[in-house]
């Protein structure tokens, strides 16, 4: 979705139209329960033509695809024997035993709640989100910088307007 009404409140290129009045309406009719079953809000910005087709060194599609297969191996081993296949269907139960965080990442979890308004649900998919970014990086433990991102990828939750 737009999260604007013209689309181009982050395009470098065409400048925004819209009033805060408008964005809120816009944005209110997307209800926040809806928008919490959501794991990942981001902002896609505008591509131009020349960075399109441009030799811009970038990670591969297999080396991307490696990557998955290995977190999704990750995830097959940590879910053996039990109904659950991936990190986002986690229970519960699977989320306390499979997503301890440490001190600084609960830190940045409550900041992240208090000053965003995040929803309980919000947090569990926020932690989910994490546990993959972990995943991805081989690394066992959900760190603060895990908490980081995953809390970025909650862009509509935040008060931009």
């Amino acid at each position: 979705m737009k999260p604007y009404p013209c689309g181009h409140y982050s395009n470098p290129h065409k400048a925004c139209r819209c009033t805060p009045q408008q964005i809120r309406q816009y944005r209110g009719k997307i209800s926040g329960p809806l928008l919490d079953r959501i794991d990942l809000h981001i902002d896609v910005p505008a591509v131009r033509y020349r960075e399109m087709t441009g030799r811009i060194p970038s990670e591969s599609s297999v080396a991307v695809r490696e990557r998955i297969h290995r977190a999704r191996r990750i995830q097959e081993r940590r879910f053996e024997g039990q109904d659950t296949l991936c990190n986002a269907r986690m229970s519960p139960r699977q989320l306390k035993t499979f997503c301890p965080i440490g001190e600084d990442s609960q830190k940045l979890l409550e900041m992240a709640m208090d000053r965003l308004g995040l929803s309980a649900r919000a947090c569990t998919r926020i932690l989910k989100v994490a546990r993959t970014i972990a995943d991805l990086e081989g690394e066992e433990n959900i760190l603060a910088p895990h908490v980081s991102e995953a809390i970025q990828y909650r862009s509509l939750d935040r008060g931009t307007v």
